[in-house]
């Protein structure tokens, strides 16, 4: 191996401890070495070396030019067209929101400094005073309040933001630096939900559609960068914001270039054309941490892996029996083959091969540490003479056939476990063909309805966030269900939800929103998998705060003194 190789550099955030192997573990696991399905990784090695050779300077910090590699793909620059993370991170270099969240997803101020219930329907804000849009004109009320009604004006959304305002009757600006929420009915989520509601230039963005967005001509925010231009499919060019209210950032300026294919990134790193990238592959992290000219910082991130199930089609979709014809009725409907399919899945083999250490166990509908989490909750233990049991008490003692679909750009390994639930689910009957494709295809084929039983990953910064949109029944008028795409329904569990975002009391709101999280994961209302540990891989002069939520952000990278 190259000689540029040395010891490995990490810096980690603590990871809850999970049982591996009968034994209790901190940390990330060593790679188990082969895996399942990396032979095409096995060339990897030898690009280390021959691009290693490339690493033997530190970055040029007098250059304060910052190139990031992300790994989604980013379909619009429009920050209310599409909830995704990958629109989100690019969006937010140049909008912020009213409130904020540091790297624990702790609710801080953003453009409003301060806010407060005045009752359980009113809500205020105070915004910032002598904040910038990059056109030099002044943030005020108005265009707050322009932000918060805009996305249910937009039509066609692949899956919008209007599930964060539906609560929202009216957003008046009160003065130039206040702004007066009124709720439809008590809500103590407001906050929270409009961290995710960029503020744009009600000036610029009136008549914008997502094409002025993505030609520049309505990227005028308040944040810390500059719209340069967009090169679809490859990359977003930024200048810093001089004007900015926030700490300056230490890069004049940033190209954030979009690389799904995860050798391919860290090609990239690894040749001196990136300076940092996301979501480093597992494959990956024991070699890139050998190069003495590069770190790896991580933590347990927010996001939980699940499987959804069709919960009310009476003949799904790529469910049959072994001769390919329709079953008389969903299995998916009846609870014990639902905890037949958690039981046939070995979470901690992905955990430990297919992650290679990057992932927690769950069964929980958040991750450890954030609001409503239930410790008590236990990880399903793999039991496939279990699941055989089940599925013949259900009726089915041959099993039947089933089409798993899902993303293989998007989340870490995402092919790679579909592969893997596909062969345990088939070892215990249920016969799995898996059906892989890109995350844009694929919610194309989410939202033509033409999948039963498909994976996910989702973020949230509270239990009872997450039920509204992954478990509650679907509820246009109020924004409920909007990626419950096995469209389950349980009035007990969505009653306990609502009760929670209706609570001003965050103890309260706490405890009713664990308790319907505890309901929902006991009813199987999906499958949880288990919780990603995100990574991101930088230049050894490079410092970075790893974030449960697993945003890259340019101005959170600073220089490291050595």
């Amino acid at each position: 191996m190259h000689s540029c190789f040395r010891e490995m550099i990490v810096e980690t955030t603590p990871i809850p401890a999970f049982p591996l192997k009968g034994k209790e573990f901190h940390g990330i696991p060593s790679p188990s070495g082969g895996g399942l399905g990396w032979g095409w990784f096995k060339t990897l090695p030898l690009l280390y070396a021959a691009f290693g050779v490339f690493l033997l300077t530190p970055i040029n910090i007098a250059a304060a030019e910052l190139r990031i590699g992300l790994s989604g793909e980013v379909t619009s620059l429009d920050p209310h067209l599409l909830a995704s993370q990958p629109n989100l991170t690019v969006g937010r270099h140049v909008f912020e929101s009213l409130t904020d969240v540091d790297p624990q997803t702790k609710l801080i101020p953003g453009l409003a400094e301060r806010w407060r219930a005045i009752d359980v329907t009113t809500w205020e804000f105070n915004l910032r005073r002598g904040v910038k849009f990059h056109d030099g004109s002044d943030f005020t009320a108005e265009d707050a309040a322009f932000s918060m009604q805009r996305p249910l004006s937009i039509k066609g959304s692949p899956g919008g933001f209007a599930s964060y305002v539906r609560a929202i009757e009216s957003a008046t600006a009160v003065d130039a630096h206040t702004l007066r929420i009124k709720t439809k009915y008590p809500y103590g989520a407001l906050p929270e939900d409009i961290n995710s509601i960029l503020i744009v230039s009600r000036k610029h963005a009136l008549n914008a559609g997502p094409e002025d967005f993505d030609a520049g001509r309505a990227m005028i925010g308040t944040g810390p960068y500059k719209f340069v231009r967009y090169q679809r499919g490859d990359r977003l060019e930024l200048a810093r914001h001089d004007n900015w209210w926030g700490k300056a950032p230490a890069w004049n300026r940033v190209t954030l270039r979009v690389i799904p294919a995860d050798p391919s990134r860290t090609a990239s790193l690894l040749s001196g054309e990136l300076d940092a990238i996301e979501h480093v592959p597992s494959a990956d992290i024991k070699n890139v941490n050998k190069n003495n000219n590069l770190r790896v910082t991580q933590t347990t991130s927010w996001r939980t892996i699940l499987l959804h199930l069709d919960q009310y089609r009476a003949q799904p979709p790529g469910v049959t029996d072994a001769n390919g014809k329709p079953l008389a009725k969903n299995p998916f409907m009846d609870l014990r083959v639902r905890q037949a399919i958690s039981k046939a899945i070995n979470r901690n083999a992905i955990a430990e091969r297919v992650m290679e250490g990057l992932a927690v166990p769950a069964n929980n509908i958040v991750s450890p540490g954030v609001f409503g989490h239930n410790a008590a909750l236990k990880a399903e233990t793999y039991d496939v003479e279990g699941a055989k049991k089940l599925l013949a008490a259900a009726g089915y003692p041959n099993g039947f056939h089933v089409t798993l679909a899902g993303p293989n750009n998007r989340y870490i390994n995402d092919e790679q476990i579909l592969q893997t639930v596909a062969q345990l689910l088939t070892r215990a009957g249920i016969t799995t063909r898996v059906e892989a494709m890109p995350m844009s295809a694929f919610l194309g084929r989410v939202r033509k309805e033409e999948t039963a039983f498909a994976l996910l990953g989702w973020g949230s910064f509270a239990a009872d966030l997450a039920l509204r949109s992954l478990v509650a029944a679907p509820n246009p008028e109020k924004g409920y269900g909007a990626w419950n795409w096995g469209r389950y329904a349980n009035p007990k569990v969505d009653a306990l939800m609502e009760q929670a975002l209706a609570s001003i009391d965050r103890n309260k709101r706490e405890t009713l929103a664990r308790e319907a999280n505890t309901l929902a994961m006991n009813d199987l209302a999906f499958i949880p998998l288990h919780h990603q540990v995100v990574s991101w891989a930088m230049r050894a002069s490079l410092s970075y705060t790893p974030r449960t939520d697993e945003f890259t952000f340019a101005h959170h990278f600073t220089p490291r003194t050595p």
